[in-house]
């Protein structure tokens, strides 16, 4: 467990923490949004709220850099899973044509720009809303990538550095035992 690694896994999990917070916090504004209009919510954007709150206290409990950090490695993992599923759930919903796609437009973007409250709109496609959150949307889905990615990493570092304390544990002990 040397300086670069306890280094390394503070990096990631303060990056990890910004990227479950932007999420966490664009999505929260989205809900609330949904929740003023009076509107169903989707399960899609739900579980995004829910891998991120997960992930946020999980990044702040295991910021530290003590053993225990790295030996939460099978929480990274878990936490890797929910983010590529969380990803791969929200990216679905528009695809490659993001802003421009029916449910972007019908949904999200209505929503987010609360042209709800007009009655007198009548939304046929995305030159009647504008982009309204179409940023949003779009930085939704690249931190979720990015946190995604970075607990992808953070396994593999914990899982690396368990690995080599054990080796080392090992090694002294037949040290000991022989000498």
């Amino acid at each position: 467990m040397g300086a670069g690694s306890k280094v390394a896994l503070v990096g990631l999990r303060i990056w990890e923490l910004i990227c479950s917070v932007i999420v966490l916090g664009i999505l929260g504004s989205f809900l609330h949004r949904l929740s003023d209009a009076g509107v169903s919510r989707d399960g899609r954007i739900v579980y995004g709220v829910v891998t991120a709150s997960i992930s946020t206290v999980f990044s702040i409990v295991f910021i530290a850099p003590f053993l225990y950090a790295f030996i939460a490695f099978p929480g990274d993992f878990i936490l890797w899973i929910m983010w590529l599923v969380a990803f791969c759930l929200l990216i679905t919903r528009t695809g490659g044509n993001t802003c421009s796609a029916t449910w972007y437009w019908d949904y999200w973007g209505y929503y987010w720009g609360g042209w709800w409250r007009r009655p007198t709109v009548i939304v046929t496609g995305p030159a009647d809303i504008g982009y309204a959150g179409c940023s949003q949307w779009r930085t939704v889905l690249a931190f979720s990538f990015m946190a995604m990615f970075s607990y992808f990493v953070s396994a593999i570092l914990g899982a690396f550095v368990v690995a080599s304390y054990r080796k080392e544990n090992k090694n002294r002990e037949m040290m000991e035992k022989t000498g």
